[in-house]
């Protein structure tokens, strides 16, 4: 999957991605609990399928947005940082949530961008079939990308329902990923004030 996106004003949007058919996926829905034993002949599931189409359309659906960045005309140099960002994906594996809290930090260069995007940014890829890792790389590739900053810092955390419902049921577990770009890869003093106000140290 890439990313797309438009002259000014920016806006991100997914290429290489086939159009919803939710006719289709009711059907296929109907389909995939009959072969599961489920029978839809009650009043309480004779419409889920539908609304399973719906619920899953919702989630792999990300709310379009511009990218606003501005310049850094104050020649701001310290940290920006969202802490506490929520977020929901799809494990593509098995198709089950996982759900969780980002932090997204930048060292400003030139430019900065308005701190709702940095939330929306996250939500926009995490509205996918999804691994953790890769969720991670991606939120902070783009911010490399579009603002030319002297660092990025991106910390996941989340509880996957694949670990906790099935398999091994490990209830409670959580799944901390990062990705260090620029000064908060190579200095370790950078590198150690990001964790600290990240809150991955305990």
């Amino acid at each position: 999957m890439s990313v797309v996106l438009a002259p000014e004003p920016e806006q991100l949007s997914w290429s290489g991605e086939r159009p919803m058919d939710l006719v289709a996926a009711e059907a296929a829905a109907a389909q995939f609990l009959r072969a599961l034993g489920v029978e839809l002949d009650s009043e309480h599931l004779r419409a889920t399928p539908r609304r399973m189409a719906g619920a899953w359309a919702e989630m792999l659906t990300p709310r379009p947005f511009q990218l606003t960045t501005f310049p850094n005309d104050e020649g701001y140099d310290e940290l920006v940082l969202a802490r506490d960002i929520p977020f929901r994906s799809v494990c593509e594996h098995h198709l089950l949530p996982f759900t969780g809290r980002a932090c997204v930090a930048y060292l400003p260069g030139e430019r900065i961008v308005g701190l709702s995007k940095l939330a929306r940014i996250v939500e926009h890829f995490a509205c996918r079939p999804q691994t953790q890792e890769r969720l991670t790389k991606q939120v902070a590739d783009l911010l490399d990308e579009q603002l030319a900053p002297r660092a990025v810092g991106v910390v996941m955390e989340a509880e996957h329902s694949c670990m906790t419902l099935r398999g091994v049921q490990a209830t409670g577990s959580g799944t901390v990923t990062s990705t260090l770009l620029g000064d908060l890869r190579s200095d370790p003093r950078s590198r150690q004030e990001f964790l600290s106000l990240a809150g991955v140290q305990r």
